[in-house]
């Protein structure tokens, strides 16, 4: 039996996952959480084969949490088939990523495929990432960039982030420029739609 962790902060998405991948023979799902911060001690008390994770999901992303399980088989699974995030979950050691829009019959082959030792990516995204290419921006750049995006003004960025107002102008003035936008506002939303913040 392959054993399965599923974290999903959507409890409808979450259960339905799990009811889907029990009807496999050789699959159980042994865990399932809803906040990413959650998903460590989960593993750790379950001990699954592979983790299947949401990207966005209070207290810690996916992504993040990726990072933190290396070592273990961590497939994303989400809504947002964005190359920029499948770029940094492959940064962060995933073996996979499947947007939610597959048929269930894919997640349940990526999860044995995964356990197998390869890597899945789904197709049309893979091909879009290559197309968008890697993110432009600096780690500083999209930490601005994300502040940025709910229209705070550059004093209060400044102050929440403890940088200088200039140094504030200074990040989103070169964010604007990599994205290709006019203005912050777009800036943010061309980084968010390409998964780059």
């Amino acid at each position: 039996m392959i054993r399965v962790l599923i974290a999903d902060d959507q409890e409808l998405v979450r259960g339905g996952l799990a009811a889907l991948l029990n009807l496999e023979a050789d699959i159980e799902v042994v865990a399932e959480v809803g906040r990413g911060d959650l998903v460590a001690a989960a593993a750790a008390e379950h001990r699954p084969d592979v983790v299947l994770l949401d990207i966005e999901m209070p207290g810690m992303s996916g992504l993040e949490v990726a990072e933190r399980l290396r070592g273990h088989r961590v497939v994303i699974v989400t809504t947002f088939g964005r190359p920029g995030y499948l770029r940094r979950a492959l940064d962060a050691g995933a073996a996979g990523f499947v947007v939610k829009d597959a048929p269930a019959a894919e997640l349940a082959e990526a999860v044995r495929r995964v356990m197998a030792g390869e890597r899945v990516i789904d197709p049309k995204l893979a091909t879009s990432a290559r197309e968008v290419g890697p993110s432009p921006l600096t780690p500083r750049e999209r930490e601005v960039l994300r502040a940025a995006g709910d229209g705070s003004t550059v004093a209060d960025l400044a102050a929440g982030l403890f940088l200088s107002e200039g140094t504030v102008r200074n990040y989103l003035s070169s964010a604007i420029g990599k994205t290709g936008a006019r203005n912050r506002a777009e800036a943010v939303h061309v980084a968010h739609s390409r998964g780059w913040l």
